[in-house]
């Protein structure tokens, strides 16, 4: 029977009750005298204001976008929930954002939108840069999250979706520590995604920047090969890296023989079967949030020798909390204008090294260790 964990719905129902959300706003400045009120605001700041004025560059040093983070949604791939809408995804942007302030620091403001329109996400976000210092997209659904951050790339302040990338490098650091502990090398590795989309397809290039070379992809019809006919054009564009047996079918014949499952799809999509299936000592990261594909004592049972999932309370967190306050932490301190693939793959090269003697029960780093933001953002920066 699989193993059920803790429900943390109530308690954190009870919790947001109770605090009213997770952020709030202070101040650095004290305005206690009219000394103060009058440089903090009138008549003082008109300086400040005009200072900025004739150098923008100004406003890095002289407010504290610098330090500043938009965390912009629109609600429509909220966790595993779905489009669930701009309301209902604003505890999700306040926990990043309290994560942001914890472990890096930075100052991140949810922003949830009224639109699923792309072109009006992009205007909005173009309207809205001058404010800040990074863009961290966010659960905007595929295949419209791609055409929205690459339309946001001249900004010139780093736009990442953490979807994609976030999830991409803490997946590339868990399976670079997950074929150590299982005496494998990345390009003799068979990888299978079960998930298709943002995180799924970031996940796969990353892969291969690092030196994957056999990769198939699985999305909710089934393998993504040349035979079908109902791709996305982003879908299509991925057959020229992937799958190269020119693999046909459904999930449980793409399992057969391969060396890492990584799922990015839905809860209970895989069976114990289907892990006996897979090559000898697999690796099986089952990230669908808040349940898994399936659940760790399952796959281990049936022969997964390191396991790991999306969520905080199971050995081998593969979560992009690990990720997002390190990349901005970095990219915001060395005034990068975009987030580099060079870039993600020092953090997720640095995340594993984090983790000195791996074992199947400790590939990654825990996400609350205040090291793993500093690290990333050295790497980071470094790369930029």
């Amino acid at each position: 029977m699989a193993q059920q964990p803790r429900d943390y719905g109530k308690e954190a129902v009870d919790r947001h009750r109770e605090t009213r959300g997770k952020v709030s706003i202070a101040p650095k400045m004290t305005v206690e005298t009219l000394d103060d009120l009058s440089i903090a605001y009138t008549p003082g700041v008109a300086t400040v204001c005009m200072t900025i004025h004739a150098d923008v560059s100004e406003s890095y040093h002289l407010t504290n976008r610098a330090n500043t983070v938009a965390v912009v949604t629109d609600g429509s791939a909220v966790l595993g929930l779905g489009n669930i809408g701009p309301e209902a995804a604003m505890p999700v942007m306040e926990g990043k954002s309290i994560l942001f302030k914890g472990l890096a620091d930075i100052d991140a403001f949810p922003i949830c939108l009224a639109t699923q329109d792309s072109d009006i996400i992009i205007q909005t976000v173009r309207a809205l840069a001058p404010s800040f210092g990074g863009i961290n997209l966010e659960d905007i659904a595929a295949p419209r999250c791609f055409d929205i951050e690459d339309a946001l790339q001249d900004l010139g302040i780093p736009v990442f979706h953490d979807d994609q990338h976030g999830t991409a490098i803490a997946v590339l650091a868990g399976v670079m520590n997950a074929l150590l502990v299982t005496g494998r090398k990345i390009e003799d590795t068979k990888f299978v995604f079960a998930g298709a989309g943002a995180g799924g397809i970031a996940s796969a290039k990353l892969l291969m920047d690092q030196g994957a070379t056999h990769v198939t992809l699985v999305d909710s019809i089934g393998v993504i090969s040349r035979d079908r006919t109902n791709l996305t054009a982003v879908k299509s564009s991925m057959l020229d890296t992937t799958n190269p047996d020119n693999l046909s079918g459904d999930l449980a014949e793409a399992m057969l023989g391969a060396d890492v499952f990584i799922g990015l799809a839905a809860a209970d999509t895989v069976s114990a079967q289907m892990v006996t299936s897979m090559a000898k000592d697999p690796i099986v990261f089952a990230m669908a949030n808040p349940i898994p594909e399936i659940w760790p004592d399952v796959a281990r049972a049936a022969g997964a020798a390191v396991v790991g999932t999306g969520r905080s309370d199971f050995p081998n967190q593969v979560n992009n909390s690990l990720v997002f306050p390190g990349v901005f932490r970095g990219a915001l301190d060395c005034h990068a204008t975009r987030v580099t693939t060079r870039m993600k793959l020092a953090a997720a090269n640095a995340l594993a090294a984090l983790v000195a003697e791996p074992t199947p029960e400790n590939v990654l780093p825990w996400s609350l260790d205040r090291q793993v933001a500093q690290t990333v953002a050295q790497a980071v920066s470094g790369a930029a």
